[in-house]
């Protein structure tokens, strides 16, 4: 049977961590300190390794190194909170196969105890940059970064239920929060995965080729027709027709998309035969399309048939707990497309992210990561190759009004917080920005009982 060892000194958590993973088959001992994990680590044999990266009495890096030194078979996944995410970064540098962001379910690590697991067995022991450009090549793979936050939660929960369904989605948010990789996470989960993944974005398409655009035309069918063409719907049958900002349709094409979508069959320009065609229809808008409707531009019926799911995509400044995870996400892909090897960020590079607000959301995270990368000539990114308005950005007024630790009336400010949480540890601590932990050790300063 497969050992797992957890260090973890936040015991409630550990406990509940011990006892899922021992309900999915797995031989799991939990101790609480550095100390007694490397007790536990002389003379017995453990296929994997959970540890937090601080520890008491140590931290999880010297854990790792001690099983690097002693135990090649052995797997080593840490398990951090964002402000450690630069240590994180050093761990996978060390050799640990990869880290997970606190808080989290429990579910969501199974799978990557799975993949540590399967990497053992395949390549027990295995160099340090190629271990990195594992990692690498994995999230360039991935179409969907799932978040750990509340919002990003609720949003995995939503593609989860929906994706094996045919219902069709409509997806709203504002402008580069990823409702494409909604959209594609949506189809890679659903029945209709290895069929065909069609994007349009409906706002480029000239109004007096939308026609030839979506349904195909033939040959000669209007003056510039010199082939057949095939078009958006045909393209995409037994798969997923994607439709981005489909706010943009003019109103005599969203008559004609509504009866393709009725009838499911289509007629391409010119021709007098019908295509019965199998698709699903997920639709993307950062508009209110039900004022829209109101307002007379865009079709009541057509609104209801597009939204039988709704799903909403946080923008990223509603879901702070996530942004470190996509900084690393798009570090790595910029790392591969410029071929280079930046590591991480500086504190003071996280501490701006967190500052700034995001309002281009993840589209700007992505190009300011980018080329924070080609400007950077260090392992990790400093502060100064960030752009002005994100490297001068002052923090927000919730994050002022809960700062501890520079406010006497903290005590005052943690039960203001967690009446605010309706008594939510964890959303109090976020509230707070200080990590789980550090609440614990508040409530208990402040004999604070709930």
């Amino acid at each position: 049977m497969t050992k797992i060892l957890i260090v973890e000194d936040d015991v409630p958590f550990g406990t509940m961590l011990k006892t899922f993973l021992i309900k999915h088959d797995y031989e799991v001992e939990l101790v609480f300190s550095g100390l007694e994990a490397f007790k536990k680590l002389k003379g017995n044999f453990f296929n994997l390794i959970l540890s937090d990266v601080r520890l008491p009495d140590t931290s999880g890096l010297d854990i790792l190194k001690q099983v690097k030194l002693e135990s090649e078979g052995t797997q080593v996944i840490i398990m951090t909170s964002y402000a450690e995410i630069s240590m994180a970064v050093e761990a996978m540098k060390n050799g640990a196969f990869d880290y997970v962001s606190k808080p989290f379910r429990p579910e969501s690590i199974l799978q990557t105890i799975k993949n540590a697991l399967a990497h053992t067995e395949v390549q027990p022991v295995a160099p340090q940059k190629t271990e990195k450009s594992k990692k690498t090549a994995s999230l360039q793979g991935a179409s969907f970064v799932k978040g750990v936050s509340e919002a990003a939660l609720k949003l995995s929960d939503y593609i989860e239920l929906v994706a094996p369904t045919n219902m069709s989605v409509l997806i709203m948010g504002e402008s580069g929060t990823g409702k494409e990789q909604v959209a594609k996470s949506i189809h890679k989960q659903s029945k209709r995965f290895g069929a065909p993944f069609i994007a349009v974005d409906c706002g480029a398409i000239p109004r007096e080729l939308a026609s030839s655009e979506f349904f195909g035309h033939i040959k000669g069918s209007f003056t510039g027709a010199i082939n057949d063409k095939t078009g958006h719907f045909e393209a995409a049958n037994g798969g997923t027709l994607f439709l981005d900002e489909i706010g943009n349709l003019s109103y005599e094409l969203q008559v004609q998309l509504l009866r393709a979508l009725q009838e499911r069959k289509i007629k391409p320009v010119g021709s007098n035969n019908e295509i019965h065609v199998d698709i699903r229809v997920i639709t993307a808008t950062n508009e209110d399309l039900a004022q829209a409707v109101k307002d007379g531009e865009f079709r009541e019926d057509l609104y209801h048939r597009l939204n039988e799911f709704s799903i909403k995509v946080p923008a990223l400044k509603e879901r702070k707990e996530d942004l470190m995870l996509f900084a690393e996400y798009f570090l790595d892909e910029a790392n591969a497309e410029l071929e280079k090897n930046v590591i991480g960020f500086t504190e003071s590079a996280i501490e701006a992210f967190k500052n700034y607000n995001w309002p281009g959301n993840l589209r700007e995270l992505k190009n300011m990561v980018k080329r924070a990368v080609l400007l950077t000539q260090d392992d990790m990114i400093p502060l100064k190759v960030l752009p002005h308005e994100i490297a001068t950005a002052s923090k927000s007024n919730t994050e002022t009004e809960y700062g501890l630790f520079k406010n006497r009336n903290e005590e005052q400010l943690i039960l203001d917080a967690l009446e605010k949480a309706g008594g939510n540890k964890s959303k109090a601590a976020r509230l707070l920005s200080i990590d789980r932990k550090t609440l614990y050790n508040k409530l208990k300063q402040y004999n604070i009982k709930l």
